[in-house]
């Protein structure tokens, strides 16, 4: 029996590589992944100048970084850290990234989100370590704006929505007592991490197979009676 494994699994593939869509160009959200080693995507360790796509999930392992190129922006995944990349944005759930846009490249932390405050060159580095944010403006002003449980705020709560962070300044949020209590931290052998991964697969099927293969040792049965 053919199993099929979907390239958001596997975080790389031939066409990836190479620029999918037409006249090379690549699809909306993505980005070339360049690392030397112990960087994982999906739960698989990743190649230099892999492709990844909105929906795949990145760790870097101890003392092992990333570099996401993406289009007029660019990010660093520093040692130990976990995050999801979506369509100009990055889902930051523990480490510390840099990030380099002049496309408002965001990054979200639960229900906190930093922007660019001016649509040109930003640089700024987010860290979450044990539920303490700290957000840095390295070159011009960020945001850092609370989600409001779609909710239209009060006046009250409306001037207390967003904290600006100046160029050269460095502020900390408690994520805790902002957004409430935190969930189970990912990671390439959490149940959280596979729910993600699991999310992006089309089908069902598709994870009992990455379940089945894992279990056997990451050999695929061809029959019953050939195993």
């Amino acid at each position: 029996m053919l199993w099929i494994v979907p390239v958001s699994l596997l975080g790389q593939s031939e066409a990836a590589q190479t620029g999918a869509g037409q006249g090379g160009q690549s699809p909306a959200g993505a980005a070339i992944l360049h690392t030397q080693g112990g960087v994982w995507v999906n739960g698989y360790e990743a190649r230099d100048s892999s492709a990844v796509f909105p929906g795949d999930v990145l760790e870097t392992k101890p003392g092992s970084s990333a570099n996401l190129s993406l289009d007029g922006s660019t990010v660093l995944l520093q040692p130990e850290s976990v995050a999801k990349l979506q369509t100009n944005l990055l889902e930051l759930d523990h480490g510390s990234v840099f990030v380099g846009t002049s496309k408002s490249f965001k990054v979200r932390l639960r229900c906190l989100t930093v922007v660019p405050v001016l649509d040109e060159w930003t640089q700024y580095e987010v860290n979450n370590l044990n539920g303490n944010v700290q957000v840095a403006a390295r070159k011009s002003d960020v945001k850092v704006e609370r989600e409001m449980d779609h909710q239209k705020p009060s006046p009250e709560t409306e001037a207390s929505n967003g904290s600006i962070v100046h160029e050269t300044e460095q502020k900390s949020f408690d994520e805790s007592e902002i957004c409430g209590a935190p969930a189970r931290p990912m990671g390439a052998s959490s149940s959280v991490n596979t729910k993600w991964i699991a999310a992006g697969a089309a089908g069902t099927g598709l994870l009992i197979c990455v379940l089945v293969c894992r279990g056997s040792g990451g050999k695929t049965p061809i029959s019953s009676s050939a195993p």
